[in-house]
Parts: structure tokens; C-alpha cells; sequence
């Protein structure tokens, strides 16, 4: 009755360096430590947007609940892409691995290093298509519409093309197994 409450979450991961399907399952592994996960979407292969001379995306969006509140959240993920050989080196850069905070339960805030929810999630496909997958009906903080009708309105423009599920990383548990 006295540990802190858990925050549903919704993560975007993306990758297009090295093998982006991989570094994808190597992340979703790692994050079983951060996030209690519930909810996987298919991967999708998506063009960059922003820097556009680097080689399309791979993401997926996935929704669970963690421990803690949203900036100790965020600094776990943080880590997790320093372990997983991410280098930050200018906007919108080709990266091995990218894990976005997009959303804490209906928390709305502006603190320096996160703003939640994620400011243009909403009009990115390969947030909005993954999301809309896994929950048609959530709803943004902020603008109050579901996944399913930010989608439907169009705002992201960007090619959206469904690869499909994400395959466990070797020697990983099936989903839904217990660890020991």
C-alpha cells in the first residue's frame, strides 16, 4: 500500500543503423527492467523525417507501466540507450537505437530535457500507426482525440509501411513467460 503507483507509459523506439530489428528486440529485452510491459505493436518501417539523407526507420510503439515519476523514468531510458550504443551527435541523426518518453498516464508538464506528452507525437506516422495499432482509443493529454483520430486526421505525412511483429532477440523468453 505504500510504494508509489505505477504510470501507464507509451514508448516509441526507432532504429536504422547497424540491424534495426535487432537493436529493437535488444531494447524492448532491456526495457523489461524499466517498464512493466504490456502492449508491443508490430514494427513499422518508416522514412526519416527531419535529416532526410539516412536510411528509413524501423519503430514501434510499446505501452506499460513504470515505477517512479516521469523524469526517473526518463533517466532509465537514457541508460538503456547509452548501453545499447547510442551516440547523440545532431537532430534527427541516424541512431543505433532511440527510445521517446511520449506519454505518462494524462500527465501534462514542461521541465528542461522532457516535455510530456511528446510534443509532435501527434503528427508523426510511425508514432501515430504503431499507437493506433495497440490503442485506437487512448487519448492525447492535450488535444483530447483518440490514436485512432489523430491518425485519421492526417497530420503525418511521412511513408508508413507495416513490416510486422518483432521477433524476440536470440535466447530471449517468449512473451509472456516467466523469467524464473
Amino acid at each position: 500500500m505504500g510504494d508509489p503507483p505505477d504510470g501507464e507509459v507509451i514508448l516509441g523506439l526507432g532504429a536504422n543503423l547497424g540491424d534495426p530489428l535487432a537493436q529493437l528486440a535488444r531494447a524492448v529485452s532491456a526495457l523489461d527492467g524499466v517498464v512493466r510491459i504490456g502492449r508491443v505493436s508490430s514494427v513499422y518501417r518508416t522514412e526519416p523525417v527531419g535529416y532526410r539523407d539516412q536510411p528509413d526507420f524501423y519503430n514501434l510503439v510499446l505501452m506499460g507501466t513504470a515505477r517512479g515519476d516521469p523524469e526517473a523514468v526518463l533517466r532509465a531510458l537514457l541508460e538503456v540507450e547509452r548501453v545499447l550504443g547510442r551516440v547523440r551527435t545532431f537532430a534527427d541523426a541516424p541512431r543505433t537505437i532511440d527510445i521517446d518518453l511520449l506519454a505518462f498516464g494524462t500527465r501534462v508538464m514542461e521541465v528542461p530535457g522532457l516535455t510530456l506528452p511528446h510534443p509532435r507525437m501527434h503528427q508523426r506516422g510511425f508514432v501515430l500507426h504503431p499507437l493506433a495499432e495497440i490503442a485506437p482509443e487512448w487519448r492525447h493529454p492535450v488535444l483530447g482525440q483518440t490514436a485512432r483520430e489523430l491518425l485519421s486526421a492526417g497530420a503525418a505525412r511521412e511513408r508508413v509501411e507495416r513490416v510486422g511483429p518483432l521477433d524476440p532477440p536470440p535466447g530471449a523468453l517468449a512473451p509472456g513467460r516467466p523469467s524464473g
